[in-house]
Formats: structure tokens, sequence, C-alpha cells
């Protein structure tokens, strides 16, 4: 009996040996969708090496990834595929060979694929990252306009001014031995890209006509205000929580409800006669990189960007609200200077494609922002301070500076609000209550409208290039 039990023991032994030598555990896997990419994130205690291929007709993406066997992390994959998902219709997971998984993506339209890795940071392991991103993307600036400016007669279906269709989900690929599927889901709107061009249709003079008037491409010249435009900014997303209070209130999901709220206030309000619109740099939980960010706000050619954020600090005890302008020579304080540092790290926490080169590109032309910019910065900043003062308790009484990384648009008033301290139990109360964030959308959009009260929008008469 003994004997048989060491056999057996032996037998064990050898199983597990096996199961750790064939390679990774896997930890977790998520899926973001959203309009601008879907994301896929698979995490492992140890990096996983993937290849994939690119299939046309119809669009999949299929994924090896090696030195793994089939689990029930991986097949959890399937069921978090979302109906509404813009851009992924399903998936499939299958053993393809011994030590290799294969994951089949089925797409609802053809995509940009980014596979890479990301080594440990923050809370989490490796992960293995698939982002894919639309071929045909939305124009946000034309979203705008299309708000604004009434359809012409006898319009064409294909106008610039109109959203495209979305492809019809695609159809199954082959089947793989030991699989799990879900089933295609109606495609939502066409999404647009993160990784937008700077270039757009004209906002300019209209001859003879009202300052400001839209002058979209193709589109017929139409009688219309000056459209101003105010770029909300909610910080974190996705991969990145941003910070996390003691009750377990994530960072990403407060500054988003706020900016629900702001842009319902903006939406609603004028300047001088002239309507307002927000345009969100993100509407759902998704991350966004920095540069993206502020390229978003020069694509609709935004008059203000405001950056919407709830503070932390290593102890609880710090309170109130703050504001943030950039700065070209040093931080205003060695907090400044430090809030500066943890915000930026944002893409790493989030994680960004670091092979993308277009990062790089758009972080040095970002890099010329202008005195004047900083200087109309400052003046917004201490506006909107003054009517958060109005709210609650102020951190600190004038607008702090130092570099932050989503404040270089050269040619946008920028500043990085942070609506309270999620850190401090209290103010983490108060972050997530209809009526505070009521009351800081309200001051918000005093302050937007006292600044445009002083400071009154020129007519549009440049084009981004």
């Amino acid at each position: 009996m003994r004997r048989r039990a060491l056999v057996q023991s032996g037998a064990i032994v050898l199983c597990l040996g096996h199961s750790l030598v064939r390679g990774a555990s896997i930890v977790n896997v998520r899926i973001w969708p959203a309009p601008d990419y879907s994301r896929v994130t698979i995490e492992s205690d140890t990096p996983l090496k993937a290849t994939q291929t690119l299939i046309g007709n119809p669009p999949r993406l299929a994924v090896d990834i090696a030195g793994i066997s089939l689990n029930p992390a991986l097949r959890e994959l399937v069921a978090k595929v979302r109906p509404d998902d813009p851009n992924i219709a399903g998936i499939r997971v299958g053993q393809f060979s011994a030590e290799v998984v294969r994951l089949v993506i089925d797409l609802k339209a053809g995509v940009r694929p980014q596979v890479f890795s990301l080594a440990p940071v923050a809370a989490y392991q490796h992960r293995l990252v698939l982002d894919l991103y639309p071929l045909q993307a939305i124009d946000p600036l034309d979203a705008l306009i299309a708000q604004h400016v009434p359809k012409a007669p006898n319009a064409e279906a294909s106008s610039p001014l109109q959203t495209p269709k979305p492809a019809k989900p695609a159809a199954s690929a082959p089947a793989m031995g030991s699989t799990a599927s879900t089933a295609s889901a109606p495609a939502s709107a066409a999404a647009a890209t993160p990784s937008l061009p700077l270039s757009a249709p004209a906002l300019a003079l209209k001859p003879g006509g009202s300052p400001g008037a839209f002058i979209g491409p193709s589109a017929p010249v139409t009688n219309t205000d000056r459209l101003i435009i105010i770029a909300l900014d909610p910080g974190h997303g996705g991969e990145d929580p941003g910070a996390i209070g003691p009750g377990g209130t994530q960072e990403k999901n407060v500054v988003l409800q706020l900016a629900f709220l702001l842009r319902e206030r903006i939406n609603a309000a004028s300047v001088r006669g002239n309507p307002m619109r927000a345009y969100l740099t993100r509407d759902a939980d998704f991350f966004v990189p920095l540069h993206v960010r502020v390229q978003k706000a020069r694509r609709v050619q935004a008059d203000l960007f405001i950056s919407l954020h709830a503070d932390a600090f290593f102890t609880p005890a710090p309170q109130g609200a703050s504001v943030f302008a950039l700065s070209q020579s040093g931080a205003s304080s060695s907090a400044a200077r430090w809030m500066a540092a943890k915000e930026n790290k944002a893409d790493v926490i989030g994680g960004i494609n670091i092979k993308v080169k277009d990062a790089e590109v758009q972080s040095t032309l970002l890099d010329m922002s202008t005195t004047a910019q900083i200087s109309d910065s400052l003046k917004l900043g201490s506006t909107l301070l003054g009517e958060m003062g109005r709210v609650g308790k102020l951190h600190k009484g004038s607008v702090e500076q130092a570099g932050f990384a989503v404040l270089k648009a050269p040619d946008i008033p920028s500043v990085l609000v942070e609506a309270a301290f999620i850190s401090n139990p209290e103010e983490e109360k108060k972050l997530i209550s209809e009526d505070y964030q009521n009351q800081v959308a309200d001051a918000l959009m005093r302050g937007i409208s006292a600044y445009f009260g002083r400071n009154p929008p020129l007519a549009r008469s440049r084009t981004v290039s």
C-alpha cells in the first residue's frame, strides 16, 4: 500500500512539473469595447508569445499563443464579448496544437490590429494586448457639425457629415477542435480611431455671412453662428483605473460621470448668442493615451480643454479641489511636480504600444506650447478655481503649474481640474454623491461662462493641418 501511495504521489508530482514547464498561468482576461478601438487583454504570471494572422473575408483575426493550454480563464473571453462592441462580433478559443492556444476573433468590419506585450506595472502582471482599430473612422469634427448644421435637401447618403453605416457581422470562421464560441451581434455605430491626423474640414468665415460659420467638406455653406467647442477629458479609463479611494471608488468612473453632467450643461448653453458643444475624449470605460487626448481636442478645434480628475495622496488627510496649468519653466511646487509625474504615468499603466512611433512624433510636436496658451490657461484656471471655491474647500488658492503631458496643446487653453481628494474618506463620499457632482458641474459651467465673458472667442479662420 505504501509503495502504491508513493507511486501515485510521484505521478502527481510529474504531472504538476509538466504543467509548470508547459508555460504561463492566465491570471485574468478583459475586453474593453469602444468606438475608438476594442482592446483584448490577457494577463499572465510570465510573458506570453503570440503571432497573429489577419484574414479578410469574412474579417477575423487569428492569434496563436505559445506555451499554454486551454483553460477556464481563456474560455471566459467568449462570454465577455458584449453585443454592442463596435468591432468584435465574437471570440472562439481552441487548443490548436499541443502547446498552442488559438484565439479567433470574428470582426464586424476590417481592422488594423496591434498585438504587443506589456511588462508588469502597478497591480498588473504581464499583459498580452490586442488592440483592434477600425479601418473606417467617424470624423469627430463632422459629428459635432452634424449636430448644428441642418442637412441639405437631397443630400446624398454618403455625405461626409453623416455617420457611415456599420458593416454586417462577419460569418463564423472554420471550426477548430475543442472550441467555444459566442454568437455574432449587430454592429453598433461606426468607430473612430484614436490615431487622428491633424487635418480637418475648415472652420472658417463664411464669405458675406456670420463669423465662424462652418464649411464642412462637400457640404453647402450654411448661415450658422460661431460654434464654441469645449473638449472635456475624463482622466484614465480602461486598463487604467486612476486613483482608488479607501471605499474602492475608482477615479475613472467618477470623472466620467462628472463629464456627462458637465456636457449636459455645456450643450444647453451659449456664449453671446453662439451655441456651445462639449466633445468628450472618451465617453465610455476605455483607455486613451495622453497624446491622443490632446490630438482629439485639436482635431475638433476645441476652444478650451478641461481634463477632469480626482486627486489622491499617500495619506488620507489632504483635501480640497485644485486646478493645474502647463509650465514651461518647471513646476510651481514640489506637490505640483509630483502630481504631474503621477498623471503622466497613465500611459504606462493604461498600456501603449511603444513600437508605434506616432506617440513619439506627437510628443515632439506638442512640446511647442506657447506663452500665450499658458497665459490663457492660467486665466481659465483662475476662473474655474474661484467657482470651485464656492462649492467646497480648495487645496490651494491659486492655479499651480507643472509639466502635464495632457495639457500640451499649443493652441488651446488647457487646464487639469482635481475635483477633490478621492484618497480622503470624506471626499470620496462626496465624489460619489449626485448632489456634489452636480455642484461641481455647475461650478465648472459658471467658470467656463465667466471666462468667455472676459475673453470672447475669436472668429474661426484657421484650419488645423
